[in-house]
């Protein structure tokens, strides 16, 4: 059957032949196990050795393409399901967070100017910021963030791959050219940052 299959469809072949497409798929997936039993010991050996190759780094989909060179028939999911018969556990390297705030130095710190008075009447009038890291393609980049208050909305932000005075300045830059604030807004805010 398996040599008319592409000649003739299966419903064809199983009216003449007198047998049930169940009893045919059963056959044929018997078939495949057995033939599959010596793949599988191999593919099990394969992924054992793949592991210990890259050090159990490799996953499911970086795991296939090479099975699949060694000429194995397998996909990703079955690459998954090969892993744990191998006995192989994806060890994924964790990144390494950076450390933005330094509490133990000699420097000045800010008064408490707000004073957990978070209810705000008008925008332009309290800006809070923050400096976060962030994982990209690129490794860690340093955001800092101003919000008002207000609105609860991000008024300035930059982004670069050093913490310094820099970025604070460019996301306070951005802020002073979206915002415009008046000048006795400005002077109020050079007092509170000395």
């Amino acid at each position: 059957m398996a040599q008319h299959q592409q000649l003739w469809p299966v419903s064809i072949l199983c009216r003449v032949l007198a047998v049930s497409r169940r009893g045919l798929y059963a056959y044929v997936q018997r078939q495949t196990a057995t033939c599959r039993g010596a793949e599988a010991v191999a593919l099990v050996a394969r992924v054992k050795a793949m592991a210990a190759e890259t050090r159990s780094s490799d996953g499911r989909r970086r795991m296939a393409k090479p099975l699949q060179d060694n000429g194995f028939s397998v996909g990703r999911y079955q690459a998954r399901r090969f892993m744990p018969q191998a006995a192989v556990t994806v060890r994924r390297p964790k990144p390494h967070h950076p450390v933005t705030t330094d509490s133990r130095h000699g420097d000045a710190v800010a008064p408490h100017v707000l004073a957990r008075q978070f209810a705000v009447g008008q925008p332009n009038q309290v800006w809070v910021g923050d400096i976060t890291s962030v994982w990209t393609a690129e490794g860690w980049l340093y955001v800092a963030v101003l919000l008002d208050l207000y609105a609860r909305k991000v008024v300035g932000w930059a982004m670069s791959s050093h913490v310094d005075a820099a970025l604070v300045q460019e996301a306070w830059r951005m802020v002073l050219g979206r915002r415009r604030p008046s000048a006795g807004l400005m002077h109020h805010a050079d007092q509170g940052s000395q």
